[in-house]
């Protein structure tokens, strides 16, 4: 269904080529650093078999919105309108990390099964997608935080948004990115939100206070696996 639905997504949408741009080639750059980074510490953890399926892709699209979101199987979108908050490669690992993290610590896979039986009745997914398309299509993104389209986001859990924030700073200095700029990302966030709703990606997200307070307890873990790129 994930391929399915990316697909159809990058028909609809504008994605911006990276042969052609410098910013869709860093997403591109940042996006298999990061992958490269997840799959040694899966490997590490022998937890390898949790990755068997995913085909990493990481694509810019032309939409101002500031959003990020990752399918199951690896499949990694950025929206221009995200690159002035997030301002440097390092701030855009640590989101990417963040949301490739919910992906393939099945997050989205939670959310989805908690919507079957919300709002469909609990009905098994392939029933579900015979009997009525439209509707699931629309709850599958919605649990991957595929754009504002599809409505109200299903809500992460206090425990997933933690597990996301944890790991995706870890992978994200595993790739040689400074874990610090996840702090600083945060709080350009905050001063863009300007007591406004926030970006998409975030919206189910707790506020950024809460969030930097959070991540700096995760820094010093962070920091023992960052290795910068060079060295």
């Amino acid at each position: 269904m994930a391929t399915q639905q990316y697909q159809q997504f990058l028909s609809e949408n504008r994605v911006v080529p990276p042969s052609a741009d410098r910013d869709a080639e860093m997403v591109r750059r940042v996006g298999s650093r990061v992958a490269a980074a997840i799959t040694k510490f899966f490997r590490e953890n022998n937890l390898s078999n949790n990755l068997e399926g995913y085909h990493w892709e990481f694509n810019l699209v032309n939409n101002a919105d500031a959003n990020a979101w990752c399918m199951p199987g690896g499949k990694v979108v950025v929206y221009t309108g995200l690159l002035p908050i997030t301002q440097n490669e390092a701030a855009l690992a640590m989101v990417m990390g963040h949301e490739i993290a919910h992906a393939v610590l099945q997050h989205g896979n939670e959310r989805m099964s908690q919507g079957l039986v919300q709002q469909l009745g609990g009905v098994a997914l392939s029933v579900a997608v015979a009997n009525q398309p439209a509707e699931t299509q629309n709850l599958f993104l919605s649990a991957y935080g595929v754009g504002s389209q599809v409505g109200v986001l299903l809500p992460f859990s206090r425990k997933q948004e933690l597990e996301s924030a944890r790991h995706g700073m870890i992978w994200g200095a595993m790739a040689g990115y400074n874990p610090r700029e996840a702090i600083a990302l945060w709080q350009r966030m905050e001063k863009a939100s300007n007591g406004q709703a926030p970006p998409e990606f975030m919206s189910t997200h707790p506020s950024a206070g809460n969030r930097i307070n959070q991540l700096e307890k995760y820094l010093p873990e962070a920091l023992k696996y960052y290795q910068p790129m060079g060295k």
